[in-house]
Formats: structure tokens, sequence, C-alpha cells
């Protein structure tokens, strides 16, 4: 059985996301409570204020699976519904097929850190 990962609303004025950090690489086994990715929402086209409001968040996998393909990587843009990874039951499943149904996942927010894409020197 095939999941997909895609970027969910977080908040109701989130339209985008940019991928901080990925924790996990294709072909990896993917165990409940592993950390999938950090993410930075700007809301600010949702708010008018003197500077813009930016969270982060860690996306959280809430089952286990095996990571088939990663589509993003750290510096990413991604809109809300856009593919982020596909994921499988087992290792050697074929995946061109449809997934069946998304990857339970939670998510939570995080202070930014060293580590984010974001942090490094540019």
């Amino acid at each position: 059985m095939l999941f997909e990962l895609r970027l969910t609303k977080i908040n109701p004025n989130m339209t985008a996301g940019m991928v901080e950090c990925c924790y996990v690489s294709e072909n990896s086994p993917v165990k409940l409570g592993d950390k999938l990715f950090d993410l930075r929402v700007d809301l600010s086209a949702g708010f008018s204020q003197y500077c813009p409001p930016i969270s982060y968040f860690r996306v959280v996998a809430r089952e286990k699976g095996i990571l088939r393909q990663l589509l993003v990587k750290p510096g990413d843009n991604v809109n809300v519904g856009d593919l982020l990874a596909v994921l499988s039951e087992i290792a050697n499943e074929e995946i061109a097929g449809r997934p069946v149904r998304p990857l339970r996942v939670t998510t939570a927010g995080i202070a930014h850190h060293s580590a984010m894409w974001s942090a490094r020197d540019q």
C-alpha cells in the first residue's frame, strides 16, 4: 500500500511554506514518531503588521513506512497540497500506482534552530 505526504494547511491563513530541514532520505524506514520535515510558514499575506508573522513547524510520522520518493529538499518553497513524499508499507513495493491515502502525521510548533536551511550562511 502506498501513502502520500502532502503539505497540509497548518493555519487557516497559510497558503505555502518553505522546507527548512529534511530528516529522511529515499528508501529509508520511517518509524512512528520520526521527524520528517521542519517547515517555515510566513503568514504575512493574512495579517497587516510591522513584522511578518513567521512560524516554524515540525512534521512527525504517526505511522511506519518506507520512504520511496522524496520530492523536496531544504530551501524549497511548497504550496498547500503539494506532494512532498511517497511512502510504502514494504521496501520492494511497486510505486507506479496511486497512493491509497495520506500518511498519518502530526505537526508541532518549534523554535528556529541552527540546522535549518535559513540559518546557513548564504
